[in-house]
């Protein structure tokens, strides 16, 4: 994430419920939501004036993410991070991993997740057969020759996937590549600066902003990651130059924040977006982690960015198993998930 999916990098089969408080945390704590978090079956009277018919759960096995149309989260898009000296020493190295990057999108992350973590494959084994399907193996089978690369991959499946994706194409290319478990940030981050162990990581762009933005202007600067990936993109490559990393091409595929409702609740409702949720319907049961109430990404934002009405609140877990079965019975109507979980159904 290594702490379970912080944005600093993810551990889904152990700890995935504790999650989504440390990406919500990447801006200051906004304003508590009138919900309680410490026990479910608190009230919310939302936003004043709606008029928006009360809509019912429909319980479902199949999952959707409603899009963040107004682009409240903070983007967390997957990206190739490259120890600078090593980039510029072998100047075909990242053009490589960016043919991975624009192979990339979320539909296609949740289903390389899928087959892991549901079909319970190999991550080399989905590696090998993406880079297959995809033809992603070079032409050029000797440009790598002579080169070592060592791949950091946390110890969660999109990781290792993506780690593994990365050396397939760069053994492709003739490359001596290695995929290498990594710890937490602050034990790899230092590593990948100085090349040593590892000098490539499938990295994460709003959660490595800031991560770089604290460690080089302090614990109270403000954000430089936002929902625009372009300009997130930007101040990452700027901080990187400070700390001896360069970057690849961002991919489509994101990992990050997302809401979610069953597939019957949003064919019921014609919805694809949260604006779409907020014309439709009011007073929603929203489940997510207990720090949802208070966080300007979750509860607070979604009733100031949205003007979505919630009637209670469950605190449950964040993109985890308890709120996602919530979901599936009815037990709640909108529930916070991560954006290329493997349950999703995607579009």
């Amino acid at each position: 994430m290594i702490t379970p999916r912080t944005r600093a990098f993810r551990t889904r089969s152990t700890t995935v419920a504790l999650a989504a408080g440390a990406l919500l945390a990447l801006g200051a704590c906004g304003t508590p939501g009138s919900s309680s978090g410490a026990s479910g079956g608190s009230t919310s009277s939302g936003s004043a004036g709606s008029t928006a018919a009360s809509c019912p759960a429909v319980p479902g096995n199949a999952l959707v993410v409603l899009q963040d149309d107004k682009k409240l989260q903070t983007v967390d898009n997957v990206i190739p991070a490259v120890n600078a000296q090593t980039a510029a020493a072998d100047p075909g190295l990242i053009p490589l991993l960016d043919t991975v990057s624009k192979a990339l999108d979320t539909n296609t992350l949740i289903s390389l997740n899928k087959s892991v973590d549901v079909e319970r494959k190999s991550s080399v084994d989905v590696a090998t057969q993406f880079v297959q399907s995809k033809n992603l193996a070079p032409t050029d089978s000797t440009a790598g020759k002579g080169k070592k690369v060592a791949i950091g991959a946390a110890d969660f499946s999109e990781s290792a996937t993506l780690g593994n994706i990365y050396a397939q194409v760069l053994k492709a290319a003739g490359y001596d590549a290695t995929v290498t478990t990594i710890g937490n940030r602050e034990a790899y981050l230092p590593a990948l600066e100085k090349g040593q162990q590892i000098q490539v990581v499938p990295e994460y762009a709003g959660t490595l902003t800031e991560f770089i933005n604290k460690a080089v202007n302090g614990a109270n600067a403000p954000a430089k990651a936002s929902g625009d990936l372009a300009a997130t993109v930007q101040a990452l490559t700027t901080l990187g130059k400070q700390v001896g990393l360069t970057f690849g091409t961002a991919s489509d595929a994101a990992d990050q924040n997302a809401f979610a409702v069953t597939k019957g609740f949003a064919d019921a409702h014609h919805l694809k977006t949260l604006s779409d949720l907020a014309k439709a319907c009011s007073g929603l049961i929203l489940g997510a982690g207990p720090e949802c109430t208070e966080r300007p990404f979750c509860q607070p934002g979604l009733e100031k960015t949205y003007g979505l009405t919630f009637s209670q609140f469950k605190s449950l877990d964040a993109g985890g198993p308890l709120t996602k079965a919530a979901l599936q019975k009815g037990d709640i109507t909108l529930g916070l998930v991560f954006s290329s979980d493997g349950s999703l159904v995607t579009s």
